[in-house]
């Protein structure tokens, strides 16, 4: 039975900014072959300076070789949006780099509120990376108009590309209203990544972008049923930790210790489900 362990990585934000470098190197440190990685910080902490993979070539280069160095591969990237009265045209720039960068797969989000223009958007976006090679998912989140499972595989199904598959992020997933149900109802193949992270099964303070961002649990210390949702999975899905702490973060702990245990709390839970998926 093929298990997921050695394809987990660390998704851009649970790291709140850090720069890339010293990404990679912490990725290699705790045991991870991959992360994923957005051009410039979507969330950042104090701590860390304004950096851009855009504009610094010579950042992508010394990226780039912390990746061969550390044996790390980006697995996602990160920060492709469809705006209002925004052509995802615009960002073919961006995809070349993260190809220079080694990417395998980049991620959209729709934040147009014209269900009609984002379908078209990612379908255009699904073809702008299959033209370089690259995979593509697409991220669904309540409140947009691509906001829970079955209206982004419409979105995937609308596009009719084989490189386009649907992102599950656990906290979305579930805060949507979707069932674990609805994934034995779909061709696997349309299932292409997952963020695993945890949080209370109702929004509790916060907003729900700011909870989103900057206050996710570990595995296990939230309400959701990931055990449920890692059983269900196929296992070609590859899987990143997705959980920024930014209060833990200024309490003055650091990446490696917010993390490890996130990385061995989901990965008991894989092993788990590896195990219910060979009855």
């Amino acid at each position: 039975m093929e298990t997921r362990r050695d394809g987990i990585g660390i998704e851009f934000i649970s790291v709140l900014g850090l720069p890339p470098v010293e990404f990679v190197e912490l990725a290699a440190d705790l045991g991870c072959r991959c992360i994923g990685i957005a051009l410039e910080p979507i969330v950042r902490s104090k701590p860390y300076p304004k950096w851009s993979l855009r504009d610094d070539a010579d950042l992508r280069r010394n990226m780039v070789n912390a990746l061969q160095r550390c044996d790390v591969r980006i697995q996602l990237g990160e920060g492709f949006l469809v705006w209002p009265n925004k052509d995802i045209r615009d960002t073919s720039a961006d995809l070349d780099l993260m190809c220079e960068l080694g990417a395998k797969q980049v991620n959209i989000l729709g934040l147009d509120p014209d269900r009609g223009r984002t379908f078209d958007q990612c379908a255009i976006f699904a073809e702008l990376a299959e033209d370089r090679g690259l995979g593509a998912t697409l991220e669904f989140m309540p409140g947009l108009c691509i906001g829970d499972f079955e209206t982004a595989i419409s979105a995937i199904r609308h596009a009719g590309r084989q490189n386009f598959r649907v992102l599950i992020d656990a906290m979305h997933f579930f805060r949507s209203g979707s069932k674990v149900s609805q994934l034995a109802a779909v061709d696997p193949q349309l299932i292409g990544h997952v963020q695993i992270c945890d949080v209370p099964l109702t929004l509790a303070g916060l907003s729900y972008a700011d909870e989103a961002r900057f206050a996710r649990l570990p595995p296990g210390e939230g309400g959701l049923p990931l055990l449920e949702l890692l059983a269900a999975l196929p296992a070609h899905a590859s899987i990143g930790i997705e959980v920024p702490m930014l209060a833990r973060a200024e309490d003055g702990i650091g990446p490696q210790e917010r993390l490890a245990p996130c990385l061995k709390s989901t990965w008991e839970l894989i092993r788990q489900a590896d195990g219910l998926r060979q009855h």
